[in-house]
């Protein structure tokens, strides 16, 4: 089966289990059942993502592709399973996650207070470069979240995204 065709099926299907199942308990405020827009300023593309965790474990899994922009394909697809640990470093969440194409990403999240949070990770894509990331995200509700963020990938050049995330 085609990759573009199991992306929409992974995702409907994880936020149908996700909706019907219980959390973990992350760090107060932080939401690991989201999915979100985003627009990058530098190549003018889209993305679209989508996270949940597994029942009342502490496992999660993820889906994202692109749409468009400089630069870029269309269907620049990735699914990926992860581990949270909630609390794991100064009230921080930290993750680790494993990803299509041999990708791997170290995870921190936290939040701040004022629903502001922070995140920043470090991974290794499928062209085995390092990437950097971090953002700052703003919840305006329970459900919405807005966010800034900045990627730096070994190779080229580094992006800025805007997101916003629907929490559920």
């Amino acid at each position: 089966m085609h990759m573009k065709h199991i992306l929409p099926i992974l995702t409907l299907t994880t936020l149908a289990a996700a909706a019907s199942a219980q959390a973990a308990a992350p760090a107060a405020g932080l939401n690991y059942n989201r999915v979100g827009l985003g627009y990058n300023t530098d190549t003018k593309g889209y993305s679209l993502s989508a996270t949940a965790v597994l029942g009342s474990s502490n496992f999660w899994v993820g889906a994202s592709s692109t749409i468009g922009g400089a630069g870029t394909t269309n269907g620049t697809d990735s699914v990926a399973i992860g581990y949270l640990f909630a609390n794991a470093i100064a009230g921080a969440d930290a993750t680790v996650s494993v990803a299509s194409n041999e990708a791997y990403t170290l995870g921190l999240r936290k939040a701040l207070g004022n629903n502001l949070e922070a995140a920043a990770s470090f991974g290794r894509n499928s062209a085995k470069n390092n990437v950097w990331s971090a953002e700052v995200a703003y919840n305006v509700s329970k459900q919405i979240q807005l966010a800034v963020g900045y990627t730096d990938a070994q190779k080229t050049a580094g992006t800025t995204d805007l997101t916003v995330r629907y929490n559920f």
